[in-house]
C-alpha cells in the first residue's frame, strides 16, 4: 500500500514529513510512503509579515488542499500553523511527537542585551512578551527560513527562533539561550507535528492513528481549545502551553498581551488529560475575565496570531 504525505517544501517541513514517514514505516512495515512537496502562500511571499497575510493558515491551506482534492492522502504540518478549528472535511488524525516547545534567543543572552539593543523577530507573540519584560529593547521584523534568520543577528542584538527548529535541523548557534516558559510562553502547538487526513478516509485515518501520541494530543487539544475560546481571529498576541506533569495532571497556561507588551494577562489551571479541551476553555475564560476582554476591546486593527518558526 502507498501513502502520499503532503508537506511544505521548506527544509524544516520536509524533515518533519520524513520523520512522520519513518514512524509510519515502523508501525506498518509493508507501507510505502511518498512526499508531495507544496509551495504555500507564506513561502511565496517571504518579504511580507505573516500577520499581514492572515496569520495562521498561510502555511497550511495549500497543503490541506492537496488532501481535500485527492492529490495526497494526508498532510503534515507544524501544529502551531493550524487554525484552532480543523478545516471542514479534514480530521486531525495524528499528533505523533513533540520537540522542545520553548523559544531561543540567538546572538546574545537576555541578561547581556544592553538597553536599546535590537531584537529581530517576525512574531508578535515573542515581541510582546520580551517587550513586557524588557521595555528598554528595540525590535525589528524577521522572515525567511531558519538559516536565513540565523544570519540576520543584529550587531549587539539577537534573533528569536523556535528551539524545535534548531533541534530538528541539528543547528547549534552560539551564543544562544533557551528561554523558560515563565519568560516566554510558547505559541499554541509549538514543537508538535500534526497530521491531517480526510474525515471520510477510514483507511488512512487508521494508519495514522497508529503513530498518535496520547500525551501530545492532550496537550495540543488543551492549547487549541484555549485559542479557539479566545478567538481564532484575535488581533492581539496569544500564547498557550499545556504540560503533563509527573503526577499525571495537565497544567495549562495561557496568555494574552497588548501588541506593545505594556499590558499582559497570564493565567493557569490544572486538570485531567481526559478533559483537555475543557481545561483549555477554562483558562481562556480566566484570561478574558482577568483583563483580556479589555485588551481585546482596545486592540486596534486586526492582527491574527501567526508567526514563523
Amino acid at each position: 500500500m502507498r501513502l502520499r504525505l503532503a508537506t511544505r517544501a521548506s527544509e524544516l517541513a520536509v524533515w518533519q514529513a520524513e520523520r512522520v514517514a519513518s514512524l509510519l514505516r515502523a508501525a506498518h512495515p509493508a507501507l510505502e510512503v511518498a512526499l508531495v512537496a507544496v509551495s504555500t502562500t507564506g513561502d511565496r511571499r517571504p518579504e511580507v509579515p505573516v500577520w499581514e497575510m492572515g496569520g495562521r493558515g498561510v502555511f497550511v491551506a495549500d497543503v490541506q488542499a492537496q488532501v481535500l482534492e485527492g492529490r495526497a492522502d494526508a498532510a503534515v504540518h507544524s501544529a502551531k500553523d493550524l487554525q484552532p478549528l480543523t478545516a471542514p472535511g479534514l480530521v486531525l488524525a495524528a499528533l505523533p511527537e513533540r520537540a522542545d516547545r520553548r523559544d531561543v534567543l540567538v546572538g546574545s543572552r537576555l541578561a547581556d542585551l544592553a538597553p536599546g539593543a535590537l531584537v529581530a523577530t517576525g512574531s508578535q507573540r515573542r515581541r510582546a512578551q520580551l517587550a513586557h519584560l524588557r521595555p528598554d529593547l528595540d525590535f525589528t521584523g524577521l522572515r525567511g527560513n531558519i538559516g536565513t534568520r540565523l544570519g540576520k543577528v543584529p550587531p549587539g542584538g539577537a534573533v528569536l527562533v523556535a528551539a524545535a527548529a534548531l533541534q530538528r535541523l541539528g543547528l547549534q548557534p552560539s551564543p544562544s539561550e533557551t528561554l523558560a516558559e515563565e519568560v516566554m510562553l510558547p505559541q499554541v502547538g509549538q514543537g508538535a507535528i500534526a497530521v491531517e487526513c480526510r474525515g471520510d478516509d477510514r483507511t488512512t485515518r487508521s494508519l495514522l492513528e497508529a503513530v498518535d501520541d496520547a500525551v501530545v494530543r492532550a496537550e495540543v487539544e488543551a492549547e487549541r481549545a484555549f485559542l479557539a475560546t479566545i478567538g481564532g481571529g484575535c488581533d492581539l498576541p496569544v500564547a498557550g502551553s499545556a504540560v503533563l506533569g509527573p503526577a499525571g495532571s495537565l497544567v495549562m497556561t495561557g496568555l494574552l498581551a497588548a501588541t506593545d507588551g505594556r499590558e499582559l494577562v497570564r493565567r493557569w489551571e490544572e486538570g485531567g488529560p481526559s478533559e483537555a479541551a475543557a481545561l483549555g476553555g477554562r483558562v481562556a475564560r480566566s484570561v478574558l475575565d482577568g483583563g483580556g476582554r479589555a485588551l481585546l476591546a482596545g486592540g486596534g486593527p486586526v492582527r491574527p496570531s501567526g508567526e514563523p518558526r
